[in-house]
């Protein structure tokens, strides 16, 4: 973060448009991307470049494909077809070990705040305690160190996620709707926790439902609609002026079955 740059700043000054950028400074991308099931496409050719640093939002309507497209760029799940790469190489376990991914609904073993970010370090031939116990301090929960995980609030669950991914220092981080039904004050919270992170170098990329959130933090959106990348563009240029007829529904509010848009259009 430089000199008189706020964290915000911080988080979406350091990002380029989707598809810019020189050989070399792309954190992750994807080549014609596809995932079927059931016969038909879920994510239907979709290529992105996304550049170190910053963060991404990711948005679109409920069932368009966010979520998958984070499980694919991560590793999580096999394509039908096309290619992620990782700084220019095909993505390799190697390489998903410098990536980390927070869901919507945490996912706690049942043991105390601690244990759980030794054992989320462990996992990863990391055996370091006192590593475990700095990252629990990044987040605001040194006091819940002994507590159990189960009996922390949902807010207190979602930033112990946050400390397990963050403890591996992540070159790149995913964030699967994190911050939903959570309370403005933990929303608060996260949000300051994930600016940290990007100002120490990591590279964010968020789905968020929150369009508040996204105008926020991001320096870029990339709208998903069936499955397909419709736009993808600086935050303020989606928002004041969305290219595709489909991101403007949206931001305007309207449902999909209240307008007619072919996928041409998108």
């Amino acid at each position: 973060m430089r000199d008189g740059e706020t964290k915000a700043e911080a988080g979406r000054g350091h990002l380029k448009l989707v598809g810019a950028g020189l050989p070399g400074h792309h954190a992750l991308s994807c080549r014609n991307l596809t995932y079927r099931a059931g016969g038909r496409p879920l994510i239907d050719g979709i290529s992105l470049d996304l550049v170190r640093g910053g963060i991404t939002a990711v948005i679109g309507y409920n069932g368009a494909g966010k979520s998958l497209l984070l499980r694919l760029l991560h590793g999580l799940i096999r394509p039908s077809s096309g290619e992620i790469l990782w700084h220019g190489e095909a993505l390799s376990p190697a390489h998903r070990k410098l990536q980390a991914m927070v869901f919507q609904k945490p996912v706690l073993l049942r043991r105390n705040a601690l244990d759980n970010v030794v054992f989320a370090l462990a996992s990863h031939g990391i055996h370091d305690r006192e590593r475990a116990e700095d990252a629990l301090f990044r987040v605001g929960l040194a006091d819940a160190a002994g507590r159990a995980a189960r009996l922390l609030s949902g807010g207190e669950q979602q930033r112990l996620m946050l400390a397990m991914a963050l403890a591996r220092a992540p070159q790149l981080l995913f964030l699967d709707e994190a911050t939903a039904s959570l309370d403005p004050a933990s929303i608060q919270a996260i949000e300051e926790i994930v600016l940290d992170a990007v100002a120490a170098g990591t590279k964010v990329v968020m789905v968020t439902h929150d369009l508040g959130q996204a105008k926020r933090l991001a320096g870029e959106v990339v709208f998903i609609d069936r499955g397909r990348k419709a736009e993808a563009a600086p935050t303020d240029s989606f928002f004041n002026n969305p290219r595709s007829a489909v991101a403007q529904a949206y931001l305007e509010g309207r449902l999909p079955h209240q307008f007619q848009i072919h996928r041409s259009q998108a």
